[in-house]
């Protein structure tokens, strides 16, 4: 039980204050219980990553905090502006490029077109997403989670599936924009070395249910 962490004591002392608490209780699925007892809290512009291996419980404990999935028991106390990349880019497929960043993101167009210019996607401004490589799809689904401005990024294992070369810019890019932004994030992985090169701070998912422990 000592390897438990409650981050919110970690974390009480911040002169940023928390944007984001996170006391759970349970969750199931079916009958099965695949989440423990989960609290932690995430400061303004801190960065934290969960670790773990496929099926613990990372991305259910991601949707819980989006909102995307509401049946647990405990309490969760989000920011009012939160935005998510997921594992695969979840682009509209009917709309451009720029149409993807004016709609989703509810900015002018000259806004768009500056967002595209940050993440080298100025030429694909009239493409549809199937026109994108995989490569250029991932940097239009980062653009549209920046270019809401965010107070929570959360990621799902956002970068996943890339060529080396392609993810060594993903990373970089991300790292730039995130710096430039101060926004707080939250990403998932399963790789330990990523968490740890993009996250302040790093924790992992393990047992049965899943609880939060320390790396």
């Amino acid at each position: 039980m000592s390897d438990l962490v409650d981050t919110r004591a970690l974390r009480s002392g911040s002169p940023t204050g928390s944007i984001l608490r996170v006391e759970i209780q349970k969750k199931f699925y079916a009958d099965e219980q695949i989440l423990g007892e989960i609290e932690f809290s995430l400061g303004a512009g801190e960065s934290m990553a969960i670790v773990g291996p496929s099926g613990i419980g990372k991305s259910t404990l991601l949707r819980l905090i989006s909102g995307l999935d509401t049946d647990f028991k405990g309490t969760i106390s989000p920011p009012d502006n939160v935005s998510m990349v997921f594992q695969e880019p979840t682009l509209f497929p009917w709309i451009s490029c720029l149409q993807n960043l004016t709609e989703a993101c509810e900015i002018s167009e000259d806004q768009a077109l500056n967002w595209l210019h940050r993440v080298d996607l100025s030429k694909c401004a009239d493409l549809f997403p199937d026109q994108m490589s995989l490569g250029q799809q991932r940097r239009l689904a980062l653009a549209r989670a920046f270019g809401i401005s965010p107070k929570l990024l959360l990621l799902d294992e956002a970068f996943v599936s890339l060529d080396p070369a392609i993810y060594r810019d993903m990373i970089q890019l991300f790292k730039s924009l995130k710096s430039e932004t101060q926004v707080a994030t939250l990403m998932i992985t399963h790789d330990i070395a990523e968490a740890h090169e993009l996250a302040d701070n790093v924790y992992r998912l393990s047992g049965a249910p899943a609880r939060l422990l320390k790396t």
